[in-house]
């Protein structure tokens, strides 16, 4: 097992969320500076595209027009950038609305949360937004995802839950088993079932289409799991953004942890990258990458 730490910025641009482009790059936010970026794993070129200052560019991910997305918490708007670096935005209707999480529906469309104001929204690849009021008060929703059921999926932080949506706009809500887990992270499985980070308990939940739940507590309850991504065998990888490490979970619910190098380098986001590694987006201004085999 490698772990490598590789400067992307400096420390005050804020390295927060990390996914694969279409281009087969790196693509992340850079959430204090206003800005996103692409990152080449062969050459390791950073060209920094910017957003705008205040934006508080956030989470990122690929769409389905061969564009990357991404959410502007700060400005309340939704973020599209083209693999050639062309940024254009879209407002959203609800005041204060606070985007966070974002993906690709299987509809086409992108869907995101709107945390402060308790919303799913949806928008077309044209701009056209539409916006799902939840039927849960203060659950400030956080993370998205696609699962394999044709429906949306998202942590409600707020509200101890974790919530799908249909294409249609029909809400289901799971309880969380515990109060106080505060769910953050969440993404899909090939098995069909979702993970998802429990920030405030220390744990790592699964979630199957049925609505099963089943939760591992971590060996450090306090490292705060923060994202979360799934490998081709179906290995759940997290982000430990306290205890300055990169957790691993096997279905059958085997953990090995991964500590960073660079001390308080505060991971945040996660992905698999077009080499197979793991890459973690570190707020200090870098990227982590975690070439791990197997059996390590």
């Amino acid at each position: 097992m490698t772990i490598e730490e590789i400067p992307v910025s400096g420390p005050e641009a804020g390295p927060y969320a990390v996914t694969v482009g279409p281009d087969g790059m790196l693509w992340f936010t850079l959430v204090h500076q206003g800005a996103v970026a692409r990152f080449d794993p062969a050459t390791r070129e950073v060209v920094t595209h910017p957003v705008g200052a205040g934006s508080g560019p956030t989470v990122i991910t690929s769409g389905p027009d061969g564009a990357l997305w991404f959410t502007r918490y700060k400005d309340h708007r939704i973020g599209r950038v083209t693999t050639g670096g062309q940024v254009t935005s879209y407002a959203l209707p609800t005041p204060g609305a606070g985007p966070f999480g974002i993906v690709a529906g299987p509809d086409g469309a992108l869907w995101f949360t709107e945390s402060p104001v308790d919303r799913i929204g949806r928008v077309t690849v044209a701009g056209t937004v539409t916006e799902f009021p939840l039927p849960v008060p203060a659950a400030f929703p956080s993370a998205i995802a696609a699962g394999g059921d044709g429906g949306l999926w998202f942590t409600m932080n707020g509200a101890d839950a974790i919530g799908r949506i249909g294409t249609g706009g029909q809400v289901t809500v799971h309880p969380l088993p515990f109060p106080g887990s505060a769910p953050v992270g969440m993404a899909a499985a090939p098995d069909g079932a979702l993970w998802f980070t429990e920030i405030g308990a220390g744990r790592i939940g699964r979630i199957r289409p049925d609505g099963a739940i089943e939760e591992f507590t971590l060996p450090d309850p306090a490292s705060r799991p923060h994202a979360v991504t799934v490998d081709a065998h179906g290995d759940c990888w997290f982000t430990e953004w306290a205890a300055n490490r990169v957790g691993r979970l096997t279905p059958a619910g085997d953990y090995r942890g991964y500590d960073l190098p660079t001390p308080a380098c505060e991971p945040h986001g996660i992905t698999v990258g077009p080499d197979g590694a793991l890459w973690v987006a570190l707020e200090i201004g870098a990227l982590a990458r975690l070439e791990v085999g197997r059996g390590g």
